[in-house]
């Protein structure tokens, strides 16, 4: 077998389609006005940063170490960026580090350490608008916590009797990142909701976004403050419920209507009008509000009778304050709210939310946001070539578009005095 080594041949030469296209969308000027500015003698820009960041993923990489390890002879002699090592990467994030702070519960005898990061909470809603998020009538938002396995130096254990982060989660239109604030392992899931939420409406209301807001969360989120803080900002809310504390509700309700569900072929919904929270609305000397509760049921497998409700069905409930839609509309509408598990899957899968860099929590906070931006990039990047390119389609994953597009052999050639890409091989765009 004859072996003929060709220099300078990147096996990734569908990425620069990528850079160009963020080029063209402005990004670059967005990251260098909006995050500090570097010293005159600083080899990378915040754009060599963050294109080489991106790339980790897109090329199929898992880790930060990647760069060094894989990338690095991928990426001479392009004229989109500099690449720079993984220690120069993580001190320009860790550059960007704010400090933690602890807090604790009302009824909670520990505190716990969270993290916040203003500058990338105000860089993030800056991209998501140059990227026309907020330009539909109304913003759903959701609202979730999810572990994030770590054994780092400060890492807590979690209920799930491992060590690791808890970030709290809101995202917008079910596939953006809005906000994150990175809390501790041992951290309850129903702590600090509502102080989230209040950064949440701070930060949109600050950059004048002032659009109707939709809100899920599940039922970790079924407390007085939140819902108190939801009513405040004038928020269409959907919150499940604790079946612990609204059980007794479920024989009230005396209409059901069948509800179609290919995995709950029993399913039926119904509806009744509660007034909750009231001993803490006397304690708050505010007035108590009704909402309607909308209930749906199925019947259990096993056909054993529930001792409450004295009937072989398990029942899930919903709060909310939408007394437009029908309880069949709430409940399909509620149903999208299982969209945030996928999200943190491919937040830890795709964009190496399991491969946390940093040591400490502050640090990976800077890591979780620029991952998440990432992320919404790519839901903007894949939806642009899945309309230019054949074979790709904008629900596919990142190692599908690995596959489909990033992997193509080419290198940079000078012709005239210019730099051309030269491919070894064929991308199908259409015509």
């Amino acid at each position: 077998m004859k072996i003929q080594n060709k220099k300078n041949i990147s096996a990734f030469g569908g990425i620069n389609y990528v850079f160009d296209y963020l080029s063209k969308s402005k990004i670059a000027e967005i990251l260098e006005s909006d995050l500090p500015a570097l010293k005159k003698q600083s080899q990378y820009k915040w754009t060599d940063i963050f294109y080489s960041f991106i790339s980790i993923y897109l090329c199929g990489g898992s880790c930060v170490e990647d760069l060094q390890n894989h990338l690095k002879s991928h990426f001479d002699n392009n004229p989109f960026l500099n690449l720079p090592s993984p220690d120069t990467l993580l001190k320009r994030f860790s550059e960007l580090t704010e400090d933690t702070y602890k807090a604790k519960t009302k009824r909670g005898a520990f505190y716990h350490t969270c993290s916040n990061n203003n500058k990338l909470d105000n860089l993030n809603i800056k991209l998501l608008k140059k990227l026309g998020v907020f330009e539909s009538d109304k913003l759903v938002l959701d609202y979730d916590n999810t572990i994030v396995f770590t054994e780092k130096s400060d890492s807590k254990m979690t209920y799930k009797r491992d060590y690791g982060y808890h970030p709290a989660v809101c995202t917008v239109n079910e596939e953006h990142v809005l906000h994150i604030q990175n809390r501790n392992g041992n951290c309850d899931p129903k702590a600090f909701q509502a102080e989230v939420l209040r950064d949440v409406f701070n930060l949109l209301e600050k950059h004048e976004i002032s659009k109707p807001l939709h809100l899920r969360a599940d039922a970790a989120s079924y407390q007085y403050d939140v819902v108190k803080e939801l009513v405040k900002n004038n928020v269409t809310f959907y919150i499940g419920c604790r079946n612990s504390y609204v059980e007794r509700y479920f024989t009230q309700v005396k209409k059901w209507v069948p509800m179609k569900s290919s995995l709950n072929p029993t399913m039926e919904v119904g509806e009744i009008i509660i007034t909750p929270f009231q001993r803490q609305a006397e304690i708050d000397q505010a007035e108590s509000k009704s909402y309607r509760m909308i209930v749906k049921r199925c019947k259990n497998k096993n056909g054993q009778l529930n001792l409450l409700t004295g009937d072989a069905y398990e029942y899930r409930a919903i709060l909310t304050n939408n007394f437009e839609l029908t309880p069949l509309e709430v409940a399909a509408f509620y149903n999208h709210r299982g969209n945030m598990e996928k999200q943190f899957d491919i937040l830890k899968n795709d964009f190496g939310w399991n491969n946390m860099p940093f040591s400490c929590l502050s640090k990976n906070t800077v890591f979780l946001y620029f991952s998440a931006i990432c992320r919404n990039l790519y839901s903007k990047i894949i939806k642009h070539f899945s309309q230019v390119v054949r074979f790709l389609k904008p629900t596919y994953r990142v190692k599908k578009f690995l596959f489909r597009f990033i992997i193509i052999p080419a290198r940079w050639i000078t012709h005239s005095r210019q730099k051309q890409l030269s491919l070894y091989g064929k991308i199908n765009f259409r015509t």
